[in-house]
């Protein structure tokens, strides 16, 4: 039984998000779409985006999502660059949402529900600071409410210990290679996605089964 959880381990390790790419069109990346009239835009990092983005996409007024890398100092990184740790930027999620629908408050909630934030630099089997737990302000309005919600959920003691996640101003994102785009729903016989990223999505839809969308309420 031991050299069976050894064996799954180093799977996982193998499978991981980090060890996700193919050299088949390593540099095609996605592009960066323009918020349509009255949509806003938020930008969350908590461990390997292609749960964060599918967690993120099932919520009520999200309209679109991107994965993609923030936080560092490299122009236009590579998911190579960022996973040899080189650039100093996160995995991150860019959230295109209708703020009439769901309010920036709500997003941030469910983000803290979409992963653990009370890990340093880790999130499951992926250690490193390209997983660490981030979020981005566009203004003071957005940086109050982060830390309001912060401050909230640290107090409803739903994690035993205080959340550890960077509030950060928002300077650039950079869209991720196209194959990540999505990679949750394209991906399902990947055994990391099988073993990591699905039991996140499904807590997360248990958590904020309200403001999901219809088809992700069942």
């Amino acid at each position: 039984m031991k050299n069976l959880v050894i064996y799954f381990a180093a799977l996982l390790m193998f499978t991981g998000c980090a060890n996700g790419q193919t050299k088949q069109n390593r540099n095609d990346f996605a592009a960066v779409p323009s918020p349509a009239a009255g949509e806003a835009v938020a930008t969350f990092g908590g461990g390997c985006f292609w749960s964060m983005s599918e967690a993120m996409s099932e919520l009520k007024g999200v309209n679109k999502v991107v994965s993609g890398y923030a936080g560092g100092n490299t122009k236009n990184p590579t998911y190579e660059q960022v996973s040899d740790r080189t650039t100093n930027h996160a995995e991150v999620t860019q959230i295109y949402y209708n703020p009439k629908v769901i309010s920036f408050a709500t997003l941030a909630e469910a983000f803290f529900f979409a992963h653990d934030p009370t890990t340093l630099n880790r999130q499951g089997p992926d250690v490193g600071t390209d997983y660490r737990s981030i979020v981005f302000y566009r203004n003071d309005a957005e940086k109050n409410t982060l830390l309001s919600v912060i401050k909230k959920v640290n107090e409803t003691k739903h994690y035993s210990n205080p959340i550890v996640t960077q509030v950060v101003p928002y300077k650039a994102f950079y869209p991720a290679e196209k194959y990540h785009q999505g990679y949750y729903r394209t991906n399902g016989d990947n055994p990391y996605i099988s073993s990591v990223s699905e039991p996140k999505v499904m807590k997360f839809r248990k958590a904020m089964k309200a403001e999901l969308k219809p088809e992700f309420q069942k």
